[in-house]
């Protein structure tokens, strides 16, 4: 979450031309604080959140609606996933093993 919100920052922060030291200045923060937002880093808080938007002139949805636009599960937007691959193969081994089981005790092999 923290990476995609900064993603955002430092796309919208370049569209104005601004730099990383302008926005630190303007909101209270030193530069380094604010290159951890952009990078991620760092958890930032809605009061700088905030404030970050007021300097953006976009507003706090503006720069949050990129957390409703990510799919929550990766496999829904149709891309490979390690960790769901492995999910989906545990699930499949399982129903598998089940049906297995199933038949040996209908054939009183178990």
């Amino acid at each position: 979450m923290n990476k995609l919100l900064g993603s955002r920052i430092k796309a919208l922060r370049i569209a104005k031309n601004f730099t990383q030291e302008h926005i630190a200045e303007q909101i209270g923060i030193s530069r380094q604080k604010f290159a951890r937002i952009e990078s991620g880093n760092n958890n930032i808080t809605l009061e700088v959140l905030s404030k970050i938007s007021s300097v953006l002139d976009v507003t706090v949805g503006d720069i949050t609606k990129v957390l409703d636009d990510t799919p929550v599960v990766e496999y829904r937007a149709g891309t490979e996933n390690s960790s769901s691959e492995m999910m989906f193969g545990m699930i499949d081994f399982f129903y598998a093993n089940k049906h297995l089981y199933s038949k040996l005790r209908r054939d009183n092999i178990v």
